[in-house]
């Protein structure tokens, strides 16, 4: 599935589209299952959380959350700004709320596992030579029409930081057309090469907010963003330190979006103070199946 010129292309660039990972019957089952996720979701009135990629808002609403730290194996809910009115309702239909749903769907999801352990998945993990790959979270991005919000430009190394570098992947799989009109990603190619300017960890046990940022995201010039629009069903691998963004979605399609990330647990540390850490309920899965 992956050919040696795509990745040649995912070393140089720092990623890679790849059509047809998913049959367009498959997309369609992910999300009918997602319309059902949301449907009986039950929305504590604590957790009515935002979720925002600004550097400030990023500290005070997700980290704040005690509902975002512990989400790590969990499958839980968050939201797109301004859906609720002051009294904590929906203004708009349920659907169309979201932002994203995450971290755990890959554990305890069975289409979303069965997908993230696909003999596919499988194969570009090996083709890329990751020896003993876990899946560190999956996670369902919904881009609404009309208010899916903008993603400033980001690594995602920032939020998933190893020592060394460079042993993070996402797989980003399009359950729809992912467009420039719909907020479809963009990419400088090559910067997975700089390393990274900015990392958000937890702060100490007892002290709030619960997770800081430090350093700051550079400035990037924008003509050296590129489109990458890629088909239902298609994939796109990202390197983790790869300079990304999407724009907001102006458009009357959404853009859902099943994506996960892989890590080459083989000599590498994973950093205490990232957001998201291991449980006893919820270990690191491996991806190989056996």
């Amino acid at each position: 599935f992956l050919l040696f010129t795509s990745k040649q292309s995912y070393r140089e660039e720092g990623y890679v589209v790849l059509d047809g990972l998913l049959t367009p019957q498959e997309c369609d089952q992910l999300r009918q299952r997602m319309v059902e996720i949301v449907d009986e979701m039950h929305v504590p009135e604590h957790c009515r959380t935002v979720f925002s990629t600004d550097h400030d808002e990023q500290i005070k609403g997700q980290g704040n959350a005690d509902y975002f730290i512990t989400s790590g194996d969990k499958i839980r809910f968050f939201f797109e700004k301004g859906v609720f009115d002051d009294k904590g309702e929906f203004i708009i239909p349920k659907q169309r709320s979201l932002n994203k749903v995450g971290h755990a769907l890959h554990a305890y999801e069975p289409l979303y596992k069965k997908v993230t352990h696909s003999s596919k998945v499988q194969g570009i993990a090996k083709k890329l030579g990751l020896v003993n790959p876990v899946i560190l979270q999956g996670m369902y991005i919904f881009k609404q029409p009309g208010i899916g919000g903008e993603v400033t430009p980001h690594q995602d190394a920032t939020f998933l930081y190893t020592e060394p570098l460079g042993r993070v992947m996402g797989l980003w799989i399009a359950l729809e057309d992912a467009t420039v009109n719909n907020g479809c990603l963009w990419f400088i190619p090559g910067s997975q090469n700089n390393g990274i300017t900015r990392r958000m960890v937890r702060t100490p046990k007892g002290t709030f907010p619960l997770t800081d940022f430090i350093g700051r995201e550079q400035q990037y010039e924008e003509d050296k963003f590129v489109a990458a629009p890629v088909k239902k069903g298609g994939v796109i691998l990202i390197h983790g330190e790869v300079v990304h963004r999407s724009a907001a979605n102006v458009s009357e399609d959404s853009r859902h979006v099943y994506t996960f990330h892989l890590m080459e647990n083989q000599d590498t540390r994973w950093s205490p103070e990232n957001w998201l850490q291991p449980t006893e309920e919820l270990p690191f899965t491996h991806l190989y199946t056996k």
